[in-house]
């Protein structure tokens, strides 16, 4: 759902815009549907849980204060029509054909994703899960996916976020667990096909037992032939399984409901001739929802090839160059043909208040070069709501700094757990002056080092375990990064695609002056680097701005404030 501004519909929305409901209504369904289709593992009751959480939405809507909670508020919704959906059938019993549903969802994500390897793997393990794991890997899948935060994920589990971090880790072990148990299922260990010779082939947590209980006391199932690679990871990318065509959602507007058009409009017509018969409020593309006077139907026009799962792109595959290291390092491996020109750069005559545009790949200094004299600017001291030293590790997590002095950003990126591109993070709500002053820490983070034994020829990566890489254009980042404030600002951080840390303190001119101009000591790689010219043509951050937007990974990167 990234990418998208929705305050100004949600609001035209509550204000009785039928297109905008129309629009908000066809562009969050998908959201809800993924959240509602895994935590029920694909039963029958999908649709209606579905159905019941979008008219609840809809009808709900006016209370809604803050259009930027929307998607919190959406997702809080879509949890607790499943758990009352759970207690409504805690003493239900499934028929055959209830069972035979059961893994829908599961095929579903494989099929319409076209899943292979360990991603299938994974998507096949969720039909050993629990009830109550596989609510919490709904969100958990949109959370690693980049679709929600850790706070949203707390906030509609009803717990606290330090709780949601237990119950993640333990819905990890035993997913875990559940894809040993797909590893070992598909294997042709004859021990097992002894023991799944009772087996009805309907996952169940009787089964679970019996085959992990088998799996923990033999040497073939327990030693997979390749190396495992964490679920987190191979979530990274997968994009929402899209709605099954003839899908319905009826809102119960205008009198119709979904039977009505279900029966009058066959699946697989084009979305031309249903626009004819019941004059769609919206018209999205082929396989996309359609709002039709209240009814929500998924549509393909026919011989329209399936959706294709996200390919692999260049930012999470590719390897750095070799390096010698006794050379200066090279640039970045996240290079770029040319550098991203900046919008401001663009912007006429418009006069950009301060700040130079630095949004261009950021080349690696000689080791062996001294940085500049670091220049004076006023310290009346900066305050952060995060305290002394805040430890931002999820996305959605933010800080705000206010006062005048500086303060360190610190780098910790982690492939090792999640490789892929970096969404970086922004700046946000600024008021006053921040600028860039220096970089230092010891190193770049793509510095070359000796193997350490884990995997990291850098810090952001290796070979074995993957990379963690940059936008193009974006500068490199060192291990610290020192920045400026005469104001206000809030730095959040976006972390989707690549795991990564910030560590965060308020620092001072001489403590950065220290770090950057110390070394290079036994085991650091070189000098820091000082950014700040002193005036306000110095740099300022690529990812800044003076607005508050809902999704603060939407910042565009460019450098003129």
């Amino acid at each position: 759902m990234d990418g998208r501004q929705w305050r100004s519909t949600i609001a035209a929305a509550q204000d009785g815009d039928r297109r905008a409901l129309d629009e908000l209504v066809a562009g969050w369904l998908p959201l809800v549907y993924n959240i509602v289709g895994r935590a029920l593992n694909g039963h029958a009751d999908v649709d209606d849980v579905v159905q019941e959480t979008m008219l609840r939405a809809v009808d709900n809507l006016g209370s809604l204060r803050d259009p930027d909670s929307f998607r919190s508020w959406l997702v809080a919704i879509a949890m607790r029509q499943i758990r009352d959906r759970a207690r409504r059938r805690t003493s239900e019993t499934l028929d055959d054909g209830a069972g035979d549903q059961a893994a829908d969802f599961a095929e579903l994500t494989v099929l319409r994703l076209q899943l292979e390897g360990q991603r299938r793997e994974v998507a096949e393990a969720v039909r050993w899960l629990d009830d109550e794991d596989r609510q919490l890997l709904s969100l958990w899948w949109l959370e690693v996916a980049g679709e929600l935060t850790r706070r949203e994920l707390a906030a509609a589990v009803g717990i606290s976020r330090q709780h949601a971090a237990v119950r993640v880790q333990r819905m990890k072990a035993r997913l875990e667990a559940a894809r040993g148990i797909v590893r070992a299922l598909d294997s042709s260990c004859p021990d097992l096909r002894k023991v799944t010779a009772r087996w009805g082939g309907r996952p169940d947590s009787v089964w679970r037992k019996r085959f992990a209980r088998h799996i923990r006391g033999c040497a073939r199932c327990s030693g997979p032939a390749e190396t495992v690679v964490p679920a987190e990871r191979l979530l990274v990318g997968i994009a929402l399984v899209p709605i099954p065509v003839g899908f319905t959602l009826s809102l119960a507007l205008g009198g119709k409901t979904a039977a009505a058009v279900a029966a009058a409009v066959p699946v697989g017509w084009s979305a031309k001739v249903l626009g004819v018969l019941s004059k769609p409020a919206v018209a999205v593309t082929a396989g996309a929802t359609l709002a039709a006077g209240g009814v929500y139907v998924v549509t393909q026009v026919p011989d329209a090839p399936p959706p294709r799962a996200l390919a692999p792109t260049a930012a999470s595959t590719a390897r750095p160059p070799a390096r010698n290291t006794a050379a200066p390092a090279s640039p970045s491996h996240s290079t770029s043909p040319s550098a991203t020109p900046s919008p401001s750069a663009s912007a006429g005559t418009r006069v950009q208040p301060y700040g130079t545009v630095v949004d261009a790949v950021d080349p690696a200094p000689d080791p062996r070069a001294r940085p500049a004299a670091l220049p004076h600017r006023p310290e009346s001291g900066l305050t952060s709501s995060g305290g002394a030293h805040a430890v931002m590790n999820h996305r959605g997590d933010n800080v705000v700094l206010k006062g005048q002095g500086y303060v360190l950003v610190r780098w910790q990126i982690s492939p090792k757990y999640r490789a892929g591109a970096l969404a970086m993070p922004s700046w946000t709500g600024l008021k006053g002056k921040l600028f860039h002053v220096a970089s230092g820490g010891g190193r770049r983070m793509d510095d070359t080092f000796p193997d350490s034994g884990d995997g990291y020829t850098s810090g952001m990566g290796g070979p074995d375990i993957g990379y963690a890489v940059p936008p193009a254009g974006t500068q490199q980042m060192w291990q610290n990064e020192y920045f400026y404030l005469d104001g206000a600002v809030t730095l959040t951080v976006n972390e989707r695609g690549a795991d990564y840390g910030l560590s965060v303190f308020p620092s001072s001119r001489d403590a950065v002056e220290a770090d950057v101009t110390t070394g290079p000591a036994q085991g650091a790689i070189r000098y820091g680097l000082v950014r700040d010219t002193g005036k306000d043509t110095a740099p300022v951050p690529q990812y800044v701005t003076r607005t508050s937007p809902a999704d603060p990974a939407t910042v565009a990167q460019h450098s003129r404030v």
